[in-house]
């Protein structure tokens, strides 16, 4: 299958793109490497014939209506977004821009793709667009999201990504265009910034800093390893049904000072600090970010029961893994952080 895959030099992207590879698919690489689309996550694939890398801006009809003609994909894969929270307080309109403006000349060219095929080339063709749990808002301390759970978006961010799943849909309903939409918990792992919370607190900690964590550290997530995420979304692109939204999560739940505290745990272990305390004792509460969601968890029922997937990475060995690949992997964050004096924290109220 020829697969476009936008954003494939973020986290998830990158991710995702050697997963489809392995599976033997061909994919073609749309970014426009802003500060958290990487090349150097991308860089051990340029020498497999199956995969090619295109810079350009999903905002762009006109750049993209030139890379579908050339690459005549048979489906499309769409992970290009701006994602953090922090950064969407700081500046919504990229946010705007990208996700939302992006995502519909995205569905404009696909639409035409797809309408200029037949037989099962036109059965075959899947728009997978990647979203997130944020859209739903925050859960009290019981329950799930699921895929009927009402849209609730409370950043900036997410009123974006909420948007653009609309779009979506309504792609779907009005065109007949043949979509599918994810919804994810938190990822992390490996070539994730250094602007999310782990690898945050990680080189944080490898530079002896102090590690905040925002109000009183009891906001829940749910955690999924990235290879688990990408597993997914392979899933749902070779086996899933148009029309469908498939909730995927880690059934991790942990709060982001149980989280932090794991992290000072492996790091104790794996390079401790030079001083000989524990990392955990640099650990301090600051003030907490506006609006910031309680709690976030997924029933992944559906795409269990569907497509048989579940994750596979249990939460501790994934987050020992994740310690040990920028423990391992310096050459790669280094450069992303070069002349910071620290790694800021952004989204303060009244910025």
């Amino acid at each position: 299958m020829r697969i476009l895959l936008t954003g494939g030099a973020g986290f998830i992207g990158s991710a995702l793109t050697r997963e489809l590879l392995s599976r033997g698919h061909e994919v073609r690489v749309l970014d426009l490497l802003t500060y958290a689309g990487i090349a150097a996550s991308l860089t051990e694939l340029e020498s497999d014939s199956a995969y090619s890398f295109v810079h350009a801006d999903i905002a762009d009809p006109v750049a993209v209506a030139a890379i579908f003609a050339d690459f005549q994909p048979e489906a499309v894969a769409h992970l290009a977004a701006e994602t953090h929270v922090d950064r969407s307080i700081d500046g919504p309109a990229v946010f705007v821009r990208t996700n939302v403006l992006g995502t519909q000349v995205l569905l404009d060219e696909a639409l035409a793709t797809w309408r200029a095929l037949s037989g099962e080339a036109r059965e075959a063709f899947r728009f997978l667009h990647v979203s997130t749990d944020e859209v739903f808002g925050s859960l009290g301390d019981e329950g799930r999201f699921s895929e009927t759970s009402p849209y609730d978006p409370r950043s900036p961010y997410a009123a974006s990504k909420a948007a653009s799943d609309h779009l979506v849909r309504a792609w779907g309903h009005t065109f007949g265009l043949p979509v599918i939409i994810s919804n994810c918990s938190n990822n992390y792992g490996p070539r994730q910034f250094p602007e999310k919370l782990i690898p945050t607190m990680i080189l944080r900690a490898l530079r002896g800093e102090t590690l905040p964590v925002y109000g009183d550290g009891s906001n829940v997530r749910d955690w999924l390893f990235v290879e688990d995420h990408a597993r997914a979304l392979a899933d749902m692109l070779e086996r899933g049904a148009p029309g469908r939204t498939y909730a995927v999560g880690g059934d991790a739940e942990r709060s982001n000072l149980q989280l932090v505290r794991a992290l000072c745990d492996v790091l104790d272990r794996e390079r401790p600090a030079a001083d000989g305390r524990s990392h955990a004792e640099r650990i301090v509460m600051v003030e907490d970010r506006p609006g910031h969601d309680r709690r976030y968890a997924i029933d992944a029922g559906r795409i269990r029961q569907d497509l048989g997937w579940a994750a596979q990475v249990e939460f501790d060995e994934g987050l020992e893994g994740t310690v040990r690949w920028y423990l391992d992997n310096e050459n790669w964050w280094s450069p992303l952080v070069a002349g910071q004096q620290g790694l800021a924290r952004l989204g303060s109220p009244g910025a």
